[in-house]
């Protein structure tokens, strides 16, 4: 109903102050009249959806920067996070170089000590054989020396033959 009054009342001022057929007269202020009439009608009809348009519109880029704002606001953070977690990794680096050098000080005192250890038991085993053919160079001198005795069939005492044991084993 409203719109039939509108499109009634658009149509009135049309009526009322058409011009007459030529009479020189100036037609301005009907037409002035005309045009506020059909400007505001066309305000009337046109001003909501408008208004609707560009508040929707303005809603529509707020969400977005919002949106926007927000992600830029998560990648910070996201940064943040990573920078920390290179820093971590990087003291946990620093950490790890240095317990792999006390871990090779360590090993390398413990083999150096195994070493130590090593050339102890090899020095007393080579004495020992040094010992065991000192004493089998020994008895196979005694027993050259008594069969050497004995073949002769000489008899000797205990001295003389202590004596040329000694002579031997030099």
């Amino acid at each position: 109903m409203k719109k039939f009054y509108i499109v009634a009342l658009s149509l009135l001022p049309g009526a009322l102050f058409a011009a007459s057929g030529g009479s020189g007269e100036y037609d301005i202020l009907p037409r002035a009249i005309n045009f506020a009439i059909f400007a505001a009608i066309l305000y009337y009809l046109i001003a909501e959806p408008l208004k609707g348009f560009y508040y929707k519109r303005l809603n529509t880029i707020a969400e977005r920067l919002e949106s926007i704002q927000a992600k830029l606001k998560e990648s910070k953070s996201k940064k943040e996070e990573a920078v920390l977690k290179v820093e971590e990794s990087k003291a946990l680096a620093k950490s790890l170089v240095q317990t792999a050098q006390k871990e090779v000080e360590i090993i390398k005192k413990r083999f150096e000590a195994e070493l130590a250890q090593e050339l102890e038991n090899l020095d007393k085993a080579h004495n020992e054989q040094i010992e065991i053919e000192r004493r089998h160079m020994t008895r196979q001198t005694v027993a050259e020396v008594i069969d050497e005795m004995f073949d002769d069939g000489v008899k000797l005492d205990q001295d003389k033959f202590v004596s040329i044991v000694m002579k031997k084993v030099a």
